[in-house]
């Protein structure tokens, strides 16, 4: 089965909110599938806040 590339967010994006909860050096040095439930949830819940400001401007 091919793999879909067509994600909601950006590589950028994904990176930058790694970033900012600090989870940047397990992706970096492991991978995403190296980050935990509790930390991919908090970054959903953080997309989604940038989300609804950016649609509130």
């Amino acid at each position: 089965m091919a793999k879909n590339n067509n994600g909601v967010m950006s590589e950028n994006l994904k990176y930058e909110i790694a970033r900012e909860l600090g989870v940047l050096d397990t992706v970096t040095n492991e991978g995403w599938g190296s980050v935990s439930s509790r930390d991919c949830g908090r970054m959903v819940r953080l997309a989604i806040e940038i989300a609804n400001r950016t649609s509130q401007k």
